[in-house]
Order: C-alpha cells, then sequence, then structure tokens
C-alpha cells in the first residue's frame, strides 16, 4: 500500500476514533472501548507512514512537519494507551483530530525535504526532545482538564463531559505522573545534547537550548514543590502551561522562523 493511502487511512481512522469517543462522551458511555479498534490501527498507520519516509530517503526527517506530526504521534499513542486503564478516554477527543492534522500537514505540505544523514546519538537525541513535547502535551492537556473539572465542581455545574472523567484525585496523580515522564524525557534529551552536539550553544542553537532549559527547570520546581509542599490545582496548571510554552518555542517557534518565515531549512 502506497504512503499517501496509509496517510488518508489514518486520518480517517483517527476521525473516526474522535466521533466514536464524542457519541460516547454525550451519552456518559464512559467505559466502552469501542473506540479503540480504530483508533490503534490510526496510531500503527501514522508510525508507518513516517517509518516508510525515513526508509525511502535513507535517514529521518527533522523539518518542521515532520517534527510535528511525530510529536502529534506520539501524543495519539499516549492517549491510546491510557485512555482504557485511567478512565481517560475523553482526552482523544482533542488529540486524535490533533494527530490527523498534522498527518495531514506532514504529508501535503511537507514534501520536497530530505531524509537527515545522522549518526544513532543524534537520533536518539531527536527522539527524546520529540518524546518530551509530546508527554508534555499530553500533560498540558490533562492540566487543563483538572482546571476545568475544578472549576466546574466549585460551580457546582455538573454536566456530561465532567461525569465522564476520573476523579479529581485520580486525574490529579495522572498529570503529574505524565509530567515526572516528561521531566524524565527532557532530562535524557538535555543529557544527550550536551554529550553528542557539537556547539550547543552556538548561535543557531543557543535559543533553543536556553529556552529548553528553562522549562526544565519550571519542570524541576514544580515537581519539587509537588513533593515537598503538595503544590496542585491553578499552581501546577500554570506552572505546566508555562513549561509548555517555554518548549514550543524552543523548538517549533525557531523552526517556524527559520523554515517557513525565513525559509531557511
Amino acid at each position: 500500500m502506497h504512503t499517501p493511502t496509509l496517510a488518508l487511512l489514518a486520518v480517517l481512522l483517527y476521525l473516526v476514533a474522535c466521533r466514536m469517543l464524542a457519541a460516547h462522551t454525550s451519552a456518559g458511555m464512559a467505559g466502552s472501548r469501542n473506540w479503540l479498534w480504530p483508533a490503534v490501527p490510526a496510531v500503527l498507520l501514522h508510525a508507518a507512514v513516517h517509518l516508510l519516509a525515513w526508509r525511502a530517503l535513507g535517514g529521518p526527517q527533522l523539518h518542521f512537519y515532520a517534527a510535528l506530526s511525530v510529536v502529534g504521534l506520539g501524543m495519539a499513542a499516549l492517549s491510546t494507551a491510557l485512555g482504557p486503564v485511567q478512565r481517560i478516554e475523553a482526552l482523544g477527543i482533542i488529540v486524535y483530530p490533533l494527530a490527523a492534522a498534522t498527518l495531514l500537514a506532514y504529508h501535503f505540505l511537507g514534501g520536497g525535504y530530505a531524509g537527515e544523514d545522522l549518526d544513532w546519538p543524534l537520533k536518539l537525541h531527536a527522539l527524546l526532545a520529540l518524546l518530551a513535547y509530546a508527554a508534555l502535551a499530553v500533560a498540558t492537556l490533562l492540566a487543563l482538564m483538572l482546571w476545568f473539572q475544578e472549576r466546574a465542581l466549585r460551580q457546582r455545574n455538573i454536566g456530561v463531559w465532567l461525569l465522564v472523567l476520573p476523579p479529581l484525585t485520580q486525574l490529579e496523580m495522572l498529570l503529574f505522573r505524565s509530567l515526572g515522564a516528561s521531566f524524565a524525557l527532557l532530562s535524557l534529551a538535555l543529557l544527550t545534547g550536551v554529550v553528542f552536539v557539537d556547539n550547543l550553544f552556538g548561535q543557531h542553537l543557543v535559543h533553543k537550548t536556553v529556552l529548553s532549559f528553562l522549562s526544565w527547570v519550571v519542570l524541576a520546581v514544580l515537581l519539587f514543590g509537588r513533593w515537598r509542599w503538595g503544590w496542585r490545582g491553578p499552581r501546577a496548571v500554570k506552572l505546566t502551561l508555562t513549561a509548555m510554552a517555554l518548549l514550543l518555542l524552543a523548538f517549533f517557534g525557531s523552526k517556524f522562523v527559520l523554515e517557513l518565515v525565513l525559509h531557511r531549512g
């Protein structure tokens, strides 16, 4: 099967999974797992699109659209894995359309970019960085869900959407587990960058390095505050959003400007 067919099929399955989740949510059917039938093949096909492209081009693609699509893939994979076991199926309603959009952008707008001939340490560094972005993006969505749930409970506004979310304590626990995974992956990405990337503080990399390190510091402060003082609620949400904003600027912000505005690939 050709790569364009795989990409379009993955997009279709993502949208089917999203539609099924939305229907289940509206009906208050939080325990149904029928949405996994389209979701799992969608994630696998999304991964296959990238693997086939990398194989055909002789190396991974790290341009703006490819990186965005890989992050979308990571978010979709995490949502598919967490949804059935953590009662957080509603996450897929947001993540699956995002993953589909990133795959479409990669397929239709990401053509013409060559694969990059990287040694395995640099491939490892890039993979860890993209996984850190995906994990932190999922944590950001969980933080927003936590904020929404707390706000609805304070206002005694109990709707169907609130009923399909896990209990507040479980959602908070899942948020901090996701933040812990993000912190670990980002730590490894920064460590491999220091060890394997030449001239990490060169002019073309210094902004990425500084912003990524600042995001790491924010995550470290948040996790330490959670362990030492039991930080939660609005403070956790604000710091999570801050860490995500810094990491987005570190990688995708600079890539957007360099590749799509200045055309300096």
